[in-house]
């Protein structure tokens, strides 16, 4: 490009032509294409810890393409007898109360004591876009530098609370691979906890302190899942506030019936950024692992989940195969625009929409 200060006019002043600008992606870079692969090298991938393989095999979990998924099926079923080894850990609490960087301390003591750990943390969907940060990683800053760690932020998609459909299936992968002790953190309090603690052994709720009514907001739902309270931040000038707060919810728990394990949930207190009193955490975990399988709950517990799960993959098949229906596609539309304009109730525009769909079947 020639610079009009180069000219006669301009004399005595002179721009130099500058540099060519060098390409963004480097001409040397050879592109190669991912492999595939069958079911058995996922399989035995994930046997040995190929922690690359895992993740890639979750990506064919998670997806919603038929052939991903008939893939992804036959290698849970050949990974299946492998797992069941793991301590399941569900961890919930209120937004900003510390979760991600709670579990980064409690997953670094467990790493010090030669455990190897999952973490699958469901990370929540825009209702506008769809798409998702998926920050975790960023948040758990030493934990992401463990060779024995493996973090996995999932899209909640939409899902119910922000739970992610293919989670306990991701758990199975985790466990044949090795990992021993397996983290899933919810998005926040809400409807989610309830497929959460039907997917883990341990129900960790975290809270904070002097944020007003410590149980405001708070459902008795959540309170009566949790096996354990505990309130971060109890540090500095905090300790005397976080001290309050777990009297405030032992006294709580003490209007709730005893639990069908029979454990009866402990309150402690905590600081994750500063590490402290995460001990005593893990000492009651592994306090209530033991009460559960010497009392025959925590593998009762388990087949109580094994079946609920397969119900509620039995709802979500009819709910597939009920919208992707030709038949009640084709009426859809129609059958809405007249709830809408109250000609027809809801409920009997559902009856018209079912009685199809049943029709459709019949007539196969």
């Amino acid at each position: 490009m020639n610079h009009p200060e180069n000219s006669a006019e301009y004399k005595g002043l002179k721009v130099n032509r500058g540099v060519n600008p060098k390409p963004v992606v480097n001409p040397n870079l050879r592109r190669v294409s991912r492999q595939n692969l069958t079911v058995q090298e996922y399989i035995d991938g994930i046997l040995r810890g190929d922690i690359t393989i895992l993740s890639r095999a979750v990506t064919l979990v998670e997806s919603n393409r038929v052939d991903h998924q008939q893939i992804a099926q036959q290698i849970i079923e050949g990974c299946l007898p492998h797992s069941g080894k793991s301590m399941r850990i569900g961890i919930t609490g209120v937004p900003g109360a510390g979760k991600s960087t709670s579990i980064d301390a409690f997953g670094m003591h467990l790493i010090k004591q030669g455990r190897k750990l999952a973490v699958l943390a469901i990370d929540p969907s825009s209702e506008r876009s769809g798409g998702s940060i998926l920050g975790d990683k960023t948040r758990m800053d030493k934990l992401s530098k463990e060779k024995n760690a493996f973090i996995r932020p999932s899209p909640s998609a939409g899902s119910l609370g922000g739970v992610a459909r293919k989670t306990r299936e991701t758990i199975i992968l985790c466990e044949a691979a090795g990992f021993d002790m397996i983290f899933v953190e919810t998005v926040g309090v809400g409807q989610s906890e309830t497929a959460v603690h039907s997917m883990v052994d341990f129900f960790l709720l975290i809270q904070l302190a002097g944020t007003g009514d410590e149980l405001q907001g708070i459902k008795r739902g959540i309170m009566e899942m949790a096996d354990g309270i505990i309130i971060n931040k109890a540090d500095g000038d905090n300790i005397d506030k976080a001290n309050l707060a777990a009297s405030h919810f032992r006294n709580a728990l003490h209007l709730f019936p005893l639990a069908d394990s029979g454990w009866k949930p402990r309150v402690l207190t905590y600081s994750g950024f500063y590490s402290l009193g995460i001990k005593e955490i893990w000492d009651m975990v592994d306090e209530y692992r033991h009460f559960t399988l010497d009392n025959g709950f925590f593998y009762e517990k388990r087949q109580r989940q094994t079946k609920w799960w397969m119900y509620e993959a039995i709802n979500d098949e009819l709910r597939h195969s009920f919208y992707s229906n030709e038949r009640v596609q084709a009426i859809q539309s129609s059958i809405e625009a007249r709830v809408l304009s109250d000609s027809i109730s809801p409920f009997i525009g559902a009856h018209e929409m079912i009685k199809t769909y049943f029709e459709s079947i019949k007539n196969e």
